[in-house]
């Protein structure tokens, strides 16, 4: 991958990285701690427990998605560092560009991608 390239997915790596740590703060009551805001969230006298069970497993489930996220676009930036950005993790084939103008924290291909997905599922 040529340097401008790379330079601009760096760009577009760092700035989504911005915006999903400024959406996780504002989600969390900005500075109180996700500690502190689920406390304050779920200690509500007026909410059945099942409500509050099923909201407690939800935001569980939101904070997972987005440290995944997270760990996807920081990885996507070592590779960035590394020089071997735009290439699969498990074939080493280089990713075509539309996948990463689409999803430029994408790791590997779409055939390694997938068999990827099929061996989580089993």
């Amino acid at each position: 991958m040529r340097p401008e390239q790379a330079t601009s997915y760096r760009q577009q790596l760092l700035a989504l990285r911005t915006t999903m740590l400024a959406q996780m703060s504002d989600q969390r009551g900005g500075v109180l701690g996700r500690a502190e805001a689920a406390a304050e969230y779920f200690n509500r006298r007026e909410d059945s427990s099942a409500q509050v069970a099923t909201e407690r497993e939800l935001e569980f489930a939101m904070g997972e998605r987005e440290t995944s996220e997270l760990a996807l676009i920081d990885a996507a930036l070592a590779r960035i560092a590394a020089g071997s950005f735009g290439n699969c993790i498990d074939c080493a084939a280089l990713i075509p560009v539309p996948r990463l103008q689409a999803s430029p924290e994408a790791s590997r291909c779409i055939a390694c991608q997938e068999k990827a997905e099929q061996r989580q599922a089993a």
